[in-house]
């Protein structure tokens, strides 16, 4: 059976290689092309095919629902779907399986012949280092897809800086994508016109280089992990000007070690929706909030629609560099992996470099700092004498 395929990934589903990797910007259309020759591979001949991801609680943060879609897309036969697995009359079977808590249970899937991993960027030398030796079936493969994001991340040196033999690694862009979608060419336009240097990272998949320029440079990881019952939140929340978004996190505290687990945003929000994107963290009407006072109307408005408790932060000369002094100061930031608005501003935000000389200047650029705002607004009381967790 015929499955188009775009023509530069072909030798991917036509060629033998160990390591078969696409990388580069956001919008490539990676996933739908690799969905695509894993099934016309499970079509030709029985297949044992882990699909897998660093982070992955529930099939709905697999590639499952992907392969199911490109299924009934194309109306491919034999294929039998159900709720946790798909498989095809001839053998073939696809596993779902997330890494971080799963190493064990997928060491004990026999003879695996394909490896998909997904978000490949997110994975730590730890899982490869456990995941490679487990896919050893003779001519066994493994597909691999991630958008561009440090050069120091395992993959990257692995299979793009190292140049392995047994490997075929594609470079991508949206631009190369002729099905790119229109939710996205606004949202990469919106990046190219205001946050070029943003654009150039998500969209063009320039890879980052950490430098001692970056404000939270080895302060910080993603996690998916479970917040306690018991947690004390704080809330805070940065409003949008203009071209600015409106952002908002949910963070707690727990042995000098602060989680960031909730977080909205949104550019262009009218103060007529701004309720409804808040809501979207669903203790904020509850719970105590610090909002940037440069809008007190927009205060007293969210004070008047719900929002009770929110209040203005105290601003002042040296008030935005005692802010980030105070994050830094924790153990480590630990965000989780739906916060992902959260962790693009973390590892971007920097300290600006003498355009002369190159030497970093203890001046924070006023940029990629909206949900940095938001978190300095929402610990504004942390620390100090009487400080309570108010919850209403």
């Amino acid at each position: 059976m015929a499955i188009k395929l775009l023509k530069q990934y072909k030798p991917f589903a036509t060629e033998s290689y160990r390591y078969k990797c696409v990388y580069g910007g956001r919008g490539k259309g990676a996933t739908w092309q690799i969905a695509r020759i894993l099934l016309l591979k499970a079509m030709e001949r029985p297949e044992r095919i882990l699909c897998t991801r660093e982070f992955q609680n529930s099939i709905n943060e697999s590639v499952y629902e992907v392969l199911k879609s490109q299924i009934a897309l194309l109306n491919l036969p034999g294929f039998i779907v159900q709720k946790q697995s798909i498989s095809h009359a001839n053998g073939s079977q696809f596993f779902f399986k997330g890494l971080r808590h799963n190493i064990d249970s997928i060491k004990s899937i026999e003879g695996i012949t394909i490896c998909w991993v997904a978000e490949a960027d997110k994975v730590p030398q730890e899982s490869w280092d456990k995941l490679i030796p487990t896919v050893r079936v003779e001519g066994s493969e493994f597909y691999i897809d991630f958008n561009t994001d440090s050069e120091e991340d395992p993959v990257y040196r692995m299979l793009v800086e190292d140049k392995r033999g047994d490997s075929y690694v594609l470079f991508q862009t949206y631009k190369d994508n002729p099905y790119f979608p229109e939710v996205l060419q606004s949202e990469m336009e919106h990046d190219k016109n205001h946050d070029y240097d943003k654009y150039l990272w998500v969209w063009e998949g320039n890879a980052r280089s950490f430098t001692d320029a970056c404000v939270f440079h080895g302060k910080f990881k993603e996690d998916d992990f479970t917040t306690p019952s018991d947690a004390e939140f704080f809330h805070g929340v940065d409003w949008g000007f203009s071209q600015d978004p409106t952002a908002a996190v949910r963070c707690f505290i727990q042995k000098n070690t602060l989680y960031i687990d909730q977080c909205c945003g949104g550019v262009g929000v009218d103060i007529d929706d701004t309720p409804k994107l808040l809501d979207e963290i669903p203790t904020f009407r509850t719970w105590k909030s610090i909002a940037d006072s440069a809008r007190p109307e927009t205060i007293s408005y969210m004070n008047n629609h719900g929002f009770p408790h929110m209040k203005g932060a105290k601003k002042g000369k040296g008030s935005i560099e005692d802010g980030i002094e105070k994050i830094k100061g924790f153990d480590m930031i630990i965000v989780h992996t739906r916060c992902k608005m959260v962790l693009d501003e973390l590892k971007l935000y920097s300290y600006k470099r003498n355009k002369l000389t190159g030497d970093i200047m203890p001046v924070l650029e006023d940029k990629h700092n909206h949900f940095i705002d938001s978190l300095r607004y929402a610990l504004e009381e942390y620390g100090k004498p009487k400080m309570r967790v108010r919850r209403y």
